[in-house]
């Protein structure tokens, strides 16, 4: 019996010098004169290319840091939440957070995430897009840097179309007369229950000339130009231009309907570009898709009037409970480097926020995104989502009132959407 006791207090020493060792470990790096780790929480859309960008900021920094990539689930509600939980505990072992572009007024209002100084903010905004910009600012103050964004461009089969159309007007009577002719026709485009429908009924608004919420983000605004983007909406849902699964259509149905012969337009995002050019499918009659697929600027609601396309992408924010804010806020600076952002989007399709690589493309950059100037163009000139705490709410009200589009009705759905967003803002906060 003496020796078993010996046994278990000599387990019960190591057990505790190995958490002892953990809690160490834990505390971020740097006890023994290594580099302080940094983690960075964000999702893993592009991990290969955000991988890489890391080891080389940890790299240069000369054993001061190393970023350790904690990526989050594929879900944008399942990110926010696992940020959300840790934050609300006043976790320290946060530092870098990549925050998907409508989080950050629900982050900076809570007290969650550390404002940028005064010199790095202005290192920030010299040659920073004013639409990334802009989704990093609330109440006056940056509270993220913009580390990638995203903007949706009209893709369609220079086949069917060989001049693409400048207005939803006239890409549905395209699409009708197609239709007519018993040729491939529908018009790809997000109409689930899900935030792409949010987003598509953002874009027909501010495109109108309107918003959803007034300049402050305190009011509903909507009114007409609200009405004009549902009349498009419930017009495209109801007329040969939809795919019978419209209402179930997210960015990557849109895709499979371009890439499977069936859409004559598609209204997405870039990465379906590299996915064409890859997968090279041969449809109708040996139709090679990846030859005749082209790009043009989002189609107008205004023949007069570029549309205000609604940006996507990740902003940077430093965690109010770092540990090692400093290092944190220069780590950050590396990430979205001119040096990071061309590598990010020569690896991992994302655009760039900064306006040196488009005014300069380096080749490879203008290989893989030979519709630069239209992805630049439409960051310089985009609509944002509404900068309130009660965004994700908003979000879920609207997609909620817009599901089905096809039974949309302009006038009741407007009003619905003015009474129902009203209240939501009256009970602004954070959402569990």
């Amino acid at each position: 019996m003496p020796s078993q006791q010996r046994v278990r207090r000599s387990v019960g020493a190591a057990g505790a010098a190995v958490l002892f060792a953990a809690v160490l470990a834990g505390c971020g790096g740097g006890q023994s004169g290594g580099p302080v780790t940094l983690t960075f929480y964000d999702n893993s859309d592009s991990a290969e290319a955000q991988q890489s960008v890391m080891d080389r900021c940890s790299q240069q920094s000369n054993g001061r840091y190393h970023i350790d990539y904690v990526k989050l689930p594929k879900a944008a509600d399942d990110q926010r939440q696992q940020m959300v939980r840790r934050l609300a505990a006043r976790d320290s072992s946060l530092d870098i957070l990549g925050l998907d572009v409508t989080w950050e007024a629900e982050f900076a209002e809570a007290g969650w995430i550390q404002p940028w100084p005064d010199d790095l903010r202005k290192q920030v905004e010299d040659g920073g897009l004013a639409g990334p910009l802009k989704t990093a600012t609330y109440k006056g103050q940056l509270v993220a840097v913009p580390f990638n964004s995203n903007t949706q461009l009209l893709w369609y089969r220079s086949d069917l179309v060989p001049n693409p159309p400048t207005t939803w007007d006239e890409m549905i009577q395209m699409s009708e007369q197609l239709a007519r002719e018993g040729k491939p026709h529908y018009i790809a485009v997000q109409g689930a229950q899900y935030e792409g429908l949010t987003v598509w009924f953002n874009t027909l608004v501010a495109s109108a000339g309107g918003s959803l919420l007034n300049e402050d983000n305190t009011a509903v605004e909507l009114g007409e130009p609200a009405k004009k983007a549902l009349s498009i909406m419930q017009r495209v849902a109801g007329s040969s231009a939809a795919d019978p699964s419209l209402s179930n259509a997210n960015e990557g149905a849109g895709l499979l309907l371009m890439e499977s012969g069936q859409a004559a337009f598609e209204i997405n995002y870039p990465f379906v570009w590299p996915s064409m050019q890859k997968n090279k499918p041969t449809v109708n009659g040996g139709v090679d898709l990846a030859s005749v697929f082209k790009y043009a600027p989002y189609p107008r609601v205004d023949a007069n009037t570029p549309a205000k396309v609604t940006i996507g992408g990740i902003d940077l924010a430093i965690s109010a409970y770092s540990k090692h804010k400093d290092l944190a806020f220069e780590a950050a600076m590396c990430l979205r480097s001119n040096e990071s952002q061309q590598e990010l989007a020569n690896v991992g399709g994302l655009p760039p926020v900064g306006d040196a690589l488009y005014q300069n493309p380096p080749t490879d950059f203008a290989k893989t995104y030979p519709f630069y100037k239209l992805i630049r163009d439409s960051l310089e000139n985009a609509a944002v989502r509404p900068l309130t705490p009660a965004y994700q709410s908003l979000s879920s009200i609207t997609s909620y009132l817009l599901s089905p589009p096809q039974k949309i009705d302009p006038d009741r759905t407007e009003q619905k959407l003015r009474d129902q967003l009203t209240t939501t803002l009256k009970s602004q906060g954070v959402i569990p």
